[in-house]
């Protein structure tokens, strides 16, 4: 598996409930638990992208203080993690900051979403084309109703959708990118 794996954490264009595209609310949830993860699994970089300032100074505040203020001393751990968040205003930014961590290699960008959609590639396959591809590689996932159309379609691969054995199908972020994360690069002893 490649070592150059990058999370995304779209904030937007998202949909609302409505299906009106929006801005969505960054979480301290979203920023410890899916950091944590991701620090668990060796992702390089995760990004939250929004371009809503307020929102990158909310999140800049919450990181500087487990990063460099009293919350790094009281866990070390939490401060291992949350040292690979970056906060950046668009995807645009994401993308230039991996090429610069890549000897300019632009990543190959893979798309999340609950929406089933015909060109959709199973786990096992991306995880195949992940093993043979040195990448760089961008998993992004959406918030709120999900990723709009037409962002989703700036992916070069957009994964199947979690199912489960009921029909019920919405997820917190925070789950779907455990599971999805695990099902590409955990460990597979079957």
């Amino acid at each position: 598996m490649p070592d150059n794996i990058y999370l995304g954490l779209v904030h937007y264009p998202v949909y609302d409930k409505g299906g009106d595209i929006v801005a969505t609310a960054i979480t301290n949830l979203d920023i410890h638990d899916i950091a944590r993860m991701a620090r668990t699994y060796g992702i390089r970089r995760y990004f939250m992208i929004t371009p809503l300032e307020t929102q990158q100074e909310m999140a800049g505040r919450v990181l500087r203080h487990w990063t460099e203020g009293t919350g790094a001393d009281y866990n070390p751990l939490r401060k291992e993690a949350l040292s690979r968040v970056s906060v950046v205003p668009d995807l645009e930014t994401a993308q230039q900051a991996i090429a610069a961590d890549c000897d300019g290699r632009t990543a190959t960008v893979i798309a999340t979403t609950a929406r089933l959609a015909d060109d959709a590639v199973d786990y096992s396959d991306l995880r195949r084309r992940m093993a043979e591809d040195a990448g760089p590689f961008l998993v992004l996932f959406g918030t709120g109703w999900g990723m709009e159309e037409r962002f989703l379609k700036k992916a070069h691969y957009r994964l199947k959708p979690i199912s489960g054995p009921e029909s019920y199908n919405h997820l917190s972020v925070r789950s779907a990118a455990a599971i999805i994360v695990d099902r590409l690069l955990g460990d597979r002893q079957e």
